[in-house]
């Protein structure tokens, strides 16, 4: 009979647990809400302290543009028809020599960048550049000089104290932190404000600025390369890039003329030697002429003349190539420490071999470099010397391979000659010894003239040499600082603020092994929810009475109309059994509330205080407790005797526990109560067992048969999840009919089924 209102019912109560909603994994959070938003201002008050003491970072720009006609420059060259060795640009070599730690080793020892200047403000430590009352400069430093921060106050216009020891200023001083010399920049007294002073080690200090030194190309196609730097103090950024600029462009100007300068003496060297020949050979011709009185040459010795000296030409071309070759394979032979200057690469066209050199030059400059700063056993001057000692093998081979194909050349222009002075022979005597003196006058004139163009043009080069590069925009710093981000500090504070209390509270649910939740029940357990109760602000353990319209009680009397909804309206009396898992849980203020509830339906109702043990429900009411359940359970007293009303509620009645017993289940299990139930099945329409809970005693179970419905209540905060396995196997296996859950102690956040509009309505007493 009352299977079928339990089918019925439970298909109606049950939420799907496997589908829970945003709102129940919200709720836990938002019912902390206060935290949240005490966190989120702790965090931006901390966002905002730490704006105002974080130094501020600004972003300081500069372009330089690479003129090279490579790269797609066309502009007008004075010097780009003239025949002298001029490398071409590549955009990723100049940006590996702009990000370089020996121009940037150039930048800090001229600028003193060693040496940080830091001044208190309101705000903490402010780094200052111009604004340093003194220059500090270290002439030899100790290991304790870059490990700790100078102290630096100012006791008169000549005594300054470093970490509370006086020294003269403009002077060489012997310190505990090696040689020092404090010069001054401005005017300074007793009135000065101290100062904190930082030195680093230069190899820290090139590291420093090139960590936040940036050269990229504008574009792919591009020769212009934008220059970045980030530092806390805008002049001092823009000192570093302009006179980074200024160490590059001076760095190409002093390779562009040690290459002309070289040439130019090489050519001078030649131009002596021809000189001297073209003197003879004039003299020769003279005398021959004056001796045989010859003024001109046959048209055909002309023409001979004329093939003979363009083959001539090119043996002299292919002597001075040779001249050249032999120069630079002595060169080559040489070691680097006994050989002088790069020599002259007049002549020679194999842009290959031209590379090579030039790439040659480039490691032995950077070897002699290394020399100043490093010994002879460091690994970055071993690898160059392997460098060197490859390319050196490659320019040999070149070398070789050139002089082959030159000789071969020069053997074919010998034969021609030959070929042609057989020729010649059938010429007069007299003509064929002009030819032969006229033809070596032509070659030398010719070699001559050569030689005296190529050293003008290496002589405007040396004149005139200038960088390969131009500024398009000198170095500039940003209006407003670029670090910290005001929106990005404020946003990660305010993650952070939100983020603590989340993972606090995310914590505290998944070690808390009680339930909090309509949710926890419903994913543990296929037993239906009656109802729920919420949690009382108040001591008083009635809330059920006329004219009282708290939510508690509205609560109650929805249990109330469940039930009523639930039940057989053919049976004349309901039983309710209300336990728990664990003593705390409310199931005595359930029943009690709930009885109030039903009498005040006008209908009689009795609770009957099944826990003999430790027995507390008649003191709710102030009722003797000398005669109750187990005298009557123990045939020494009769229903009329243990039944008493409840003080100010009609139709409410109350059957004590008694004397505590020493054997409470086996007076449960007995015959008597089979006969005590009846009683009240005829006298009631009501009864409400309130039993002790099924985890400690089996008190409840024993009453189980006489029971219609089974309250089982589960309290937020309180019932442990692991009863609600529990629960649900008694529900499975049917131990208690048409078992149902009351969820007690339930926050004003938790209720599933909550209306604040209609709760408002309301009081909590």
């Amino acid at each position: 009979m009352n299977q079928k209102y339990n089918s019925t019912y439970t298909d109606y109560q049950l939420v799907d647990s496997g589908s829970p909603t945003l709102r129940s994994y919200l709720t836990p959070y938002l019912r902390q809400w206060p935290w949240f938003v005490l966190s989120l201002m702790i965090a931006l008050g901390g966002a905002y302290a730490y704006m105002l003491y974080k130094q501020p970072i600004y972003r300081i720009e500069a372009n330089l543009l690479l003129q090279d006609e490579k790269l797609g420059n066309q502009q007008a060259n004075p010097l780009k028809e003239l025949g002298g060795y001029s490398p071409k640009k590549l955009v990723e070599n100049e940006l590996e020599v702009l990000t370089s730690k020996t121009l940037m080793n150039r930048v800090v020892t001229g600028l003193h960048l060693d040496t940080r200047y830091f001044r208190k403000s309101s705000f903490g430590k402010r780094e200052i550049y111009t604004d340093s009352p003194v220059l500090v400069l270290v002439e030899s430093a100790k290991p304790v000089l870059y490990a700790k921060m100078l102290q630096l106050r100012f006791l008169s216009d000549k005594t300054v104290q470093i970490n509370d020891q006086s020294y003269p200023v403009n002077q060489s001083v012997q310190t505990p932190y090696g040689q020092l010399r404090i010069l001054t920049r401005q005017p300074i007294s007793s009135k000065t404000e101290p100062i904190t002073v930082q030195v680093m080690s230069p190899s820290s200090a090139v590291g420093l600025y090139l960590g936040s030194l940036k050269a990229v190309p504008t574009s792919k196609t591009s020769s212009v390369i934008h220059l970045t730097l980030e530092d806390a103090v805008p002049q001092k950024g823009e000192a570093i890039l302009n006179t980074l600029i200024m160490e590059y462009n001076q760095a190409a100007i002093t390779d562009n003329t040690k290459m002309a300068k070289n040439t130019l003496q090489f050519v001078e060297n030649r131009l002596r030697i021809v000189s001297r020949e073209l003197a003879s050979v004039e003299k020769s011709v003279a005398q021959y002429k004056s001796d045989l009185g010859i003024t001109d040459l046959s048209t055909q010795a002309q023409s001979f003349i004329e093939t003979t000296r363009q083959n001539d030409a090119q043996l002299n071309q292919i002597g001075v190539q040779l001249a050249t070759l032999g120069d630079l394979q002595t060169f080559i032979n040489t070691q680097v420490d006994q050989r002088g200057s790069t020599p002259a690469t007049i002549g020679i066209s194999d842009p290959v071999l031209l590379g090579q050199i030039e790439n040659l030059s480039s490691l032995e400059l950077e070897r002699d470099k290394l020399m100043t700063t490093t010994s002879e056993k460091s690994p970055l001057l071993q690898a160059i010397d392997k460098q060197i000692k490859a390319t050196k093998n490659n320019v040999s081979q070149n070398i070789k391979s050139m002089k082959s194909m030159l000789l071969s050349s020069q053997q074919q222009y010998l034969a021609d000659n030959q070929k042609i002075s057989s020729i010649i022979r059938t010429v007069p005597k007299q003509e064929r010894g002009l030819m032969d003196v006229t033809r070596q006058q032509t070659i030398k004139n010719d070699l001559y003239t050569y030689l005296l163009q190529k050293r003008e043009e290496m002589a405007v080069m040396f004149a005139a040499a200038v960088a390969n590069s131009r500024v398009i925009d000198a170095a500039k710093s940003s209006e407003w600082p670029v670090k910290p981000v005001g929106v990005v500090v404020y946003a990660l504070f305010g993650l952070v603020g939100l983020l603590v209390p989340t993972a606090v509270i995310g914590g505290q649910n998944a070690l808390n092994s009680r339930v909090s939740r309509r949710q926890d029940v419903e994913t543990s357990t296929r037993v239906p929810i009656l109802g729920e109760v919420m949690k009382k602000h108040h001591r008083d353990p009635l809330v059920v009475a006329p004219h009282n319209r708290s939510v508690i009680a509205e609560q109650i009397r929805s249990i109330r109309t469940t039930i009523k909804f639930e039940q057989d309206e053919t049976i004349a009396s309901q039983v309710f059994l209300c336990t728990s898992s664990i003593s705390g849980e409310g199931k005595s203020f359930i029943s009690i509330n709930l009885g109030a509830s039903l009498a005040m339906l006008r209908q009689p109702c009795v609770i009957v205080e099944m826990d003999m043990r430790l027995p507390r429900l008649h003191q709710v009411f102030a009722l003797d407790n000398s005669v109750g359940l187990s005298m009557y359970l123990d045939g020494k007293a009769t229903v009329d005797e243990i039944l008493q009303p409840v003080p100010g509620h009609p139709n409410y009645y109350m059957i004590p526990s008694g004397p505590l017993p020493q054997d409470p289940s086996e007076l449960l299990s007995g015959d008597t109560m089979k006969q005590l139930m009846q009683t009240l099945r005829e006298r009631f329409r009501y009864i409400i067992l309130d039993a002790p809970p099924i985890g400690i005693v089996t008190d409840a179970q024993v009453v189980t048969p006489y029971v219609d419905t089974t309250l089982f209540v589960v309290r937020h905060g309180v019932t442990p999840k692991h009863s609600l396995k529990t629960l649900d196997l008694l529900y499975r296996e049917q131990r208690f009919k048409n078992m149902r859950i009351v969820l007690n102690g339930v926050s004003n956040g938790e209720s599933y089924h909550s209306n604040h509009q209609y709760k408002n309505s309301y009081s909590y007493r």
